[in-house]
Order: structure tokens, then sequence, then C-alpha cells
């Protein structure tokens, strides 16, 4: 069995099409600004069309000071659309662009829209640059925007040069056509299909689709089956079991099947799920899993059957007699697709022979694409054609190579990212299903084939009378990854797996979960006949006072409750409490709960005989008006002197039902004593031997009471006068009485929190801290129980104690992002917050996660200085080094020199510096001394700082000091040029010839003769290359002054990059985009 992939994907062209809440950060508040932009909108009609061209003039674009942007509204097929940006990149050093329903909040329940799209941001120096993406996608509540995340790097965008940003005004375009919808929910996938999907985490269609086609191949599901997993395993513990368990669910499911347990198995957290990988990828990594996992079982050697086939590697050596042949297995064939119109042609060219002459001798390397070319590839693929020419000569020939297409991956979208999906037929049948995450559904031969041979498509023209041209699409969706079976092999892979192939403990722990399921899911559908009622008894206030919860007096959800029929008397329901809590029903007395204006919830009234005597579903109206399905009471039950129960006593508007709890400030411990019917015209004062006697205290203990009377948004506990009438304090049928001994004034230092209300507000505002460091931020490191309360300083100082540090102002913090999991980008300012709460805090979630670093100098220091990393070039070794420079704000370049100069290595003592910047290896800046350091932003170019040389310093009248570049054609990207290497400033004199300036050039650069006689030398103006004869007079190339500036016309040097990649990145703080698959188990 083969599968074929196209070539590694470029990473140059990364891009991502997703929702552009589906990446790391999460959904988040809108925080938008509002720029000078303009828009216009070119419909093919006036009123609504069913396509139309939005067009977005943003002004003063590299000074937009917001995370993301949206354009004004337009509409296009009855629907209201925009353009969402990030100019900075949505956590990608990419512009992140996606087309958003405007009006998503406020459509009804269970709307979708379909729209083939395309967003473009035009080269306003040359048209044919302008970079478009264009795909498709239904637009429903959970995903209300698409497009692209890498949408172009963010180092093009802004270098003034490429022509994206001219007089800092960028142009954004949206070609938008609105199709038929396809009903998206009511499809039953297995009703219509007899398949089930697979639920999407966020972005993990790529591993759905490996998954499903994988399931797909009998033989392989088989042997998984037979993997040995026991009873006591756990499926997120094993990879083993969590596949077991997903295939059996896609087997007997009657609905889409969730991969959680699946991805937790491979030791993937939320974040992980969340990465858009590559489906080829993965499938190595799970397979070498498997095959590991597989060793030593029945089913060893399975993935090596199924998948396993080898090339061979030839070479001869033209000019001496040496031959080399090497054998390598394979689980997949890469297929180089680029310039290929079919399969075959890839192969042709896989096989063909390859002659490695000059600098290709060593350095073989392939640059793979996303192609968007008509590719073709067939049902049937007979490897034997042609005499069989693809085959080595060791092959076995008795086998017959024809091999049938079982399944299509197919990868809709850009480059990195975009949908994955698959059309598979299970059974080799001529019925093709499609497997798009959830929903299942039947395709014809030319959907599964025809539409993934890429190419464009044309839209037809809506309203032909019009004089515009009919909007073309590329197909942006693609063959991604072909599985063929070989025919011999057919009837061995396509074989029957039923529950005997299913382990016994699996078949019962899977059937058991999926009656539980079956449970459940008839419980919610008859939901509507039955009344919950949580029946609270003064046990269960024992059990849980001081010990889950501290205020009010118990939590509803961990007490009985009782899932009754609406129609049944209430006075049935009591005898089935009698039989559950052996307390016969004549010494039940039940009492409604009530929700307070201050969110406290308290036992209310006694129902009434005549309520007694209803049903249960009509009892539900009185005590709940916003849950129907609830009923929750609290069950009184009065004791005799025996502990038996006697009938509950007779309730006037007299009396008043009130609940103690005890405080001990020593043990810091808070419980509940008991209940006690007091009369309204009472005092505490005759009751407070009975409290004594409920505490285990002597009768004339001195007590003090409080009264707690709520805890949201603050506590509020206030003293009792034991001197005035119960009514007169207030005090109702269900209120709390909190008391304590009475402090001794002597013994008040011994407890921290000496009375009931400090030890509430302790209780509420306590907060346990799990600190990490910054450098490990995977790993809680301590825990700390501080107070929501507590302020910055608060908060530093009892870091600072626990690691043992003097200086507290030395500790920063940095808060964490609850989507991503991972610290926020900007650490928390000095005294930059009021609270340890708002420190916690992430949108509309809270945190228990903070992060930590220990810096060298307090941080209101660090504050105040600007930090730049500077990269020293040293003048005459091979060396760069990078230096943090701190100094004040509004210190300027010369003081930034000044302060290299003390630390750098220069090549005589009296050696100038300069500071340049540097962005995509070519230079645009030499900053002036008096520069303000406070405004140089060194996140998206780098700092270099050289030594000036001399013959720069005497400059004579006609000498010109010119840019000297590195460059290469990029043959992916239509021969366009690439810079690399460290730019450079040459000094060149008034007739002087190329072959004179490349003497000084290889000197400089001390590049070996061999290596050098193969450099090309061009003179380039905005991208173009003029090459250069040695006979040229460079100098008269360099008369022209060009607005774009002194970048934009330089010397290129034109030769591959050998150079090992330098240590450090242009951008020091960029974020990771994609990390390569683990599967970590």
């Amino acid at each position: 069995m083969t599968l074929m992939t196209p070539p590694p994907l470029d990473q140059e062209d990364d891009e991502m099409l997703v929702p552009h809440t589906d990446l790391v950060d999460g959904p988040q508040p809108m925080e938008v600004a509002q720029p000078d932009t303009a828009s216009t909108v070119d419909a093919q009609t006036v009123e609504d069309p069913p396509s139309a061209r939005f067009t977005w003039t943003i002004e003063n674009f590299s000074r937009l000071n917001t995370k993301k942007l949206y354009s004004d509204v337009f509409y296009v097929g009855g629907y209201k659309w925009r353009v969402l940006i990030f100019p900075k990149g949505n956590n990608v050093d990419h512009l992140s662009m996606y087309l958003d329903v405007a009006d998503s909040a406020t459509l009804p329940y269970g709307w979708s829209r379909y729209a083939q799209f395309s967003l473009a941001v035009i080269n306003q120096i040359h048209n044919k640059f302008t970079i478009r993406k264009d795909t498709q996608h239904q637009f429903n509540a959970r995903e209300s925007d698409w497009g692209f995340t890498s949408f172009m790097p963010l180092g093009e965008l802004y270098d003034p040069a490429r022509g994206y940003l001219v007089n800092d005004t960028c142009i954004v375009e949206a070609d938008v056509a609105v199709r038929r919808v396809i009903d998206y929910w009511t499809h039953d996938s297995k009703k219509e299909t007899g398949y089930v999907g697979l639920k999407n985490q966020g972005a993990t269609c790529y591993m759905n689709s490996l998954l499903q086609t994988l399931y797909h191949i009998p033989y392989f599901r088989k042997a998984v089956y037979h993997m040995p997993t026991t009873e006591n395993d756990m499926p997120s513990g094993s990879i083993p079991l969590a596949l077991q368990s997903l295939f059996y669910k896609l087997q007997y499911s009657d609905t889409s099947v969730a991969t959680k347990e699946l991805t937790k198995s491979f030791g993937w957290d939320t974040y992980d799920s969340f990465m858009q990988h590559d489906v080829q990828e993965l499938n190595r990594v799970l397979c070498e899993k498997l095959e590991d996992k597989m060793k030593g079982t029945v089913v060893e050697g399975t993935i090596q059957q199924l998948f396993e086939g080898h090339h061979m590697n030839y070479i001869e050596c033209i000019n001496v007699d040496y031959k080399s042949t090497r054998k390598e297995s394979f689980y997949d064939l890469q297929l180089d697709v680029k310039g290929c119109r079919d399969v075959y042609a890839s192969f042709d060219k896989y096989v063909e022979v390859e002659r490695l002459e000059g600098d290709n001798k060593y350095h073989a390397e392939i640059h793979g694409l996303q192609i968007n070319d008509r590719y073709e590839f067939p049902l049937q693929l007979d490897l034997d054609r042609e005499n069989g020419k693809y085959l080595s000569p060791e092959a076995d020939r008795s086998v017959r190579n024809l091999y049938t297409l079982h399944s299509v991956l197919v990868h809709s979208g850009g480059v990195h990212g975009g949908h994955y999906y698959a059309y598979i037929r299970p059974t080799l049948s001529d019925q093709w299903f499609k497997f798009d995450d959830e929903r299942v559904t039947k395709e014809d031969i030319k959907r599964a084939l025809e539409e993934q041979y890429g190419g464009e498509e044309e839209l037809p023209q809506t309203n032909p009378g019009f004089n515009n041209a009919p909007f073309k699409f590329t197909k942006y969706s693609n063959a991604y990854m072909l599985v063929y079976i070989r025919e011999s092999d057919k009837e061995k892979i396509i074989c029957n797996v039923d529950e005997k192939d299913i382990a016994e403990h699996l078949r019962i722990r899977l059937k058991k979960e999926q009656e539980e399921k079956e449970q459940k899911r008839k419980e919610k559908a008859e939901a509507h006949l039955y009344t919950i009622i949580k029946v609270a008894r003064n046990e269960d206030l024992i059990e849980q006072i001081g010990r889950d919860i501290y205020f009010d007096l118990v939590d509803h959800d961990k007490v009985r409750s009782f899932r009754i029929q609406k129609q049944t008397p209430f006075n049935l329901f009591k005898e089935e409490v009698a039989k559950e809590f052996g307390i016969p029903v004549q010494f039940q007395r039940f009492w409604l709960w009530a929700k307070r204006q201050n969110h406290t919830y308290r036992p209310n009234r006694p129902l009434t005989p005549q309520e007694e005597a209803q049903s249960v579903g009509q009892l539900r109206e009185v005590s709940n008006k916003a849950n129907h399905a609830e009923l929750k009471l609290f069950l009184e039950v009065e004791l005799g002197q025996d502990l038996r129960p006697v009938p509950p006593p007779e309730k006037t508007k007299e009396e008043i039902l009130l609940f103690f709890k005890l405080y001990d400030p020593l043990k810091e411990e808070l419980r509940y004593v008991g209940r006690l019917f007091v009369k309204g015209s009472g005092k505490p004062i005759e009751i407070l031997s009975k409290l004594n006697e409920l505490a285990g205290f002597s009768p004339n203990e001195e007590i003090e009471l409080f009264e707690e009377i709520k805890f949201e948004p603050n506590v509020m506990c206030e003293h009792i006068d034991k001197r005035l009438t119960f009514r007169a304090s207030q005090l109702e049928d269900g209120d709390i009485i909190c008391y304590q001994r009475l402090l001794q004034i002597d013994s008040s230092q011994q407890s921290r929190y000496p009375d009931v209300p400090s030890f509430l507000e302790y209780v509420h505002n306590r907060q346990v801290v799990r600190f990490r460091s910054l450098e490990k931020p995977k790993e809680d490191e301590f825990c700390l129980e501080l107070s929501k309360l507590f302020n910055y300083d608060d908060v530093v100082e009892r870091v600072a104690a626990h690691l043992g540090l003097d200086d507290s102002s030395k500790i920063r913090l940095t808060s964490h992002n609850c989507y991503s999991q991972q610290p926020k980008p900007q650490p928390i300012k000095y005294r930059g917050v009021e609270h340890l709460s708002d420190m916690l805090l992430h949108y509309n979630q809270t945190s228990d996660i903070l992060y930590y670093e220990v810096l060298d100098i307090p941080l209101p220091e660090l504050q105040g200085l600007k930090t730049l990393k500077v990269a020293f070039h040293h003048a005459t070794k091979e060396e760069v080094v990078i230096h943090t420079i701190r100094l004040p704000k509004q210190s300027t370049v010369g003081d930034v020199i000044n302060d290299l100069k003390s630390k750098v290595e220069l090549s005589h003592p009296n050696a100038e510096l300069r500071l340049l910047e540097v962005f995509y290896h070519k230079i645009y800046k030499i900053f002036p001394l008096n520069e303000k350091i406070e405004n140089i932003n060194d996140q998206y170019w780098t700092l270099r700082a050289e030594e000036i040389p001399e013959e720069e310093k005497n400059l004579g009248p006609h000498d010109r000091l010119i840019h000297v570049y590195h460059f290469m054609k990029d043959t992916t990207q239509n021969q366009q040029v690439q810079n690399f290497g460290e730019p450079f400033f040459l000094v060149i004199h008034e007739g002087e010839t190329l072959a004179e300036v490349k003497v000084r050039i290889q000197k400089k650069l001390q590049v070996p003769d061999e290596e050098f006689s193969k450099w090309k030398f061009a003179f380039l103006s905005l991208g173009r290359p003029e090459y250069l004869q040695d006979s040229d007079i460079v100098s008269s190339r360099f008369q022209r002054r060009d607005v774009y500036g002194a970048w934009e016309q330089y010397l290129g040097l034109e030769h591959s990059d050998n150079a090992p990649k330098r240590s450090y990145a242009a951008n020091q703080n960029r974020h990771t985009f994609e990390k390569p698959v683990k599967i970590y188990n």
C-alpha cells in the first residue's frame, strides 16, 4: 500500500487559514481603534449583489497602535461583511487578515452562510506583485470569521521599497461571492451514509482526516484492536487504548466522535491541539509510535507490512570508477508536483538520473511549495508500466504492481493550516464519501478526483449586462495525500472487522460508556417530564460548612437529589424520602429556599398543607421562576430527648428559624452547630446558655454574636447587640448567626483573624497562586496563599521572601493568558495594577498562575530605562556579539555608542562607531548621533553597531558611498530577488571598473578564489537586477537619486547562501508559529 504526499511546504510562504479565534490567543473581546481609513465597494448591481469587490484604504498604517482593526461594513448577497486585520500579526510575524460576518452576534440561532472570497494587499508600485489569496468557507456562529493568519511576512509589508506601503498607506481588497448555504445542522451522517465524523477540537481537522483514512483501512483497524490493553489502562494515558476506543466509537456510534482522549494520550495540552500541523508529519509520528507499541505483541510488524516500501539510491561517479547503492525504507513517498501534469510525471521525475555538479555536489536540498496548478492522479496506478521503469533491479517482478485509489486527503486554503478533509471509498466500490470533521456525505467520483486537481475556476457572471470581468478564484483545494492499495492485496487489506476482533474488556468498557451516554441522552429528552428535587438536611450542613463552604448554608449540588415525574403528588414524594432517610412522613417538614436581593440563598418558609397536596410539577413554580427543572428544599426534622424524630413544632409568624455557626479564632475554624426557633420579641441574651451547650462551652461562657449578612461582592458581617430583640435586630427566617468566645485583649496576638468578620474577609479573598519561572513557563515552581486584595508591593514581597531575596523590587511579574496557556507577551508594569485579582484576570477569565523573573536591577529603575539589543560586528574578526544596552529613555544614539565602546573590543583606540538599522538584510538607516533612543524600535529590525572604516572618513568629492547586498533568485517565486547575509557599505571612486571593485570586495569578505569566481554582480534598482561586466564603470550606475531611498539602489552580489545561520534572530521577540508534531507518551 502506498501513501503519497507532495514535498514539505516552503516555510517562507507560511499561511494559516482559520477563524482568527482558533489561534492560541483564543476568543477575545474586540479592542479596535478606528484610524483614518477610506473604503469603496464596486458591485455588479446597485441592489445587493451576490458578488462584489470592497476596497479599504488604511492611512498612517505603520503608526496603528492596536492589535486588531476592522474595516467599514459592506453588503454582499444580503449580508453584512467587514475585513479584520492584525497589523502586527495575530501572534505570528505575518500580517493576519480575515473576512468577518459583521453582525454575527445578533443573527438568529443556527445561522449559516457560504462565501467564496479573496483578500489582497495591493502592490502600489508593481500591480503584478499584489498578494492575493482566496478560499471559501461556510460561516456560522462558531466560525464567524475566516481567512489567513499568515497572510504575508511583516518584513515585506513594512519594507517601503516593496511597494505595499506607500506614503504610509496600505490598500486592502476583498472580493466576495456569496453562494447557496448547505444545511449543516440537520444532516445526520450515520443515517445518510452509514458512517460518522470526528469532532474538531480547534484546529485538528488535519488529524481527523488522517484518522478517518487509517480507520477505513480495515487491516490497520484490526491490528489496532489486537494491540494488548487491559481494563486497568486509562485511555488518556495509553495511545493503543485511546485509538481502540476511538475506532470502536467510529464503528458503532450514531453521532460524531470526540478525539480529546486520543490527543490527551499523545501528551498534548490544548495549546498543541490548537496548532495546525502537517498531516504527513503526524502520520509518520503516529505510525512510528504504534510500531513501537506493537513490538513484542501479536501484531508486531503490521505497520511495516501495510505501509513500508523501499527505494534504492544509486550513485555512480563519472570520472572515477566508483559506484554506491543504498536501500532505504519509506512509509510514504513524497512526490514533487511542480511542473508535473500527473502522478506518472512525478514518478518520472522521482526516478530520473540527476547530475550533481558545482554547488550541488554536497547540498541537494528540495524546496517545496503549495502548487495550485492542475495536477491529475489516476483511479488505478500502474507502477509496472513501460517495462517496470520505476522498479529497482532487485524488485520482485512476480508481484503485479497495480494500485487502486482508496483515499484522497484534501487541503483547502493556504500553505500552512487551512482546512483538511478526506474523500474515501472504504470498500473500493464506486461510492465515495467525504469526511469533513463531524459531517460525512456521499460524493460522486468527479468531486473526489476532478475537483482536487487544482487549477483555476471562473465564477459564472451573475449579471452579464454589466461590463465586469468575472472573478477568477484559484481552486484552493488540492489533493494533498493519496492512499493507493495494491490490487493483489485488496482482499487481505479490505477485510472484515467485527466485534470478535475487539477485546472483551474493551467491549464491556465501551458498551457501558455508550449506555451511560444513551441514558443521559434519554434523560435529556425526557427532562421536561421530570423535576429534580434537591433535599438539604442538617447532616449536609454539618458536613459542608467549614470544609467545602464558609458562606450561606449548603452547596445544593452535593446534597441528595430525586428525579420525580411532574404529575407525582407531593405526598407520594414524601414516602420516597421516608424510605431514603428513614424519617416517617409525619415527622417531615419541608422549607422552600429563596434567593434574596443580596444574592444569598436561605430557607424562606415551610410548605403549607395546601401546597403539599399539589403535584410536584405545580410546586416548582412557587419557589423558582428561573429554573423550571429543579426544586430545592430544606428538610427540617426535630429530634426528641432520645434523639428520635418528633412531630415538628407549630410555626407561627412569631417564631423565627435561625442557623448557627461557631468560630474558633485559635484554630481558625468555622463549623455548623445547629438551628433554633426563637421568638421575634425575645432577645439573644435568653438563648446564650443554649448556644454554649451547642458549642460545648460551660453555661456561663461569654460569647459574641455576629450576623452573616452577605459575601458578594464583598463580605458584610455585623455585630449583634444581645440586649435588643431579634426583631429589632431585623432577624428573620433563614438568617445565620456566627458566634465565638469573647476575646481576651491579651490573647488577641495569638490569632491572625481574631473575630468572625476578619476571618470571613480572609476566606473570601484568599487565593492560592501557582508561580512559574518565566524561563520555564510550563512548570509550577511553588504556590503561595495570598489575598486577592493584596496590592502590587504585597505580592512581590511575598515572592521575594519565598525566594530568599532582600530586594523585592527586582521581581518582575507577568500575567497568564488563559486561552493560549502561555505568559502574556508584556510583563506587568511596576505598580501597574491595583490588586492581585487584576493580575490574575484575562478578559473575562480568572487564572491562578503568575510568572516571575529576577532582574539584575530594580524594576522601577529598569522601566525608566530604554533597553536595546545591539549586534556589534567586529572590524576584523568574524564575530557578532549581541549587547544589551540600558540607558535612560532621554538618552541619544551618541550615548549608546559611548556605552558600547566600554563593552567591546575595538581594532584601535580611536575607532569611531556608528549605529545602523538593518531589516531583512538591507541597511535602512544610519542613526544620527543626536537622535533620541526612546522611539527606536528593535522589535522588528536589528540594530547593528560597527566601526566606521578609515576610507569612509576621507571621501573625495567624486567618491560615492553605496550599499552592497547579497542576493539570490528564488526559483519558487517568479525568480524574485531574495536578499540574505550581512549588508555593508562600500566607497566607490569615480571611473573605477567592476573588476577593481571586485578585488576590494573579495578582500573585505575574504572569499576563496574558487568560490568568488562563481559570483555574479548586478546593479539593482527596485528589485530588478542589471548584470555588470568587469569593464563596466560602477559609479556611472549610482548617479540617480531615487525617492525610495538609497537602500533601493545597490550593488548586488549574486551567489548561493552557504553561510551557517546566525544564532540570533532579526527579531528577538518573535512568537514561534509552528512547533513540530510530538507525541509525548
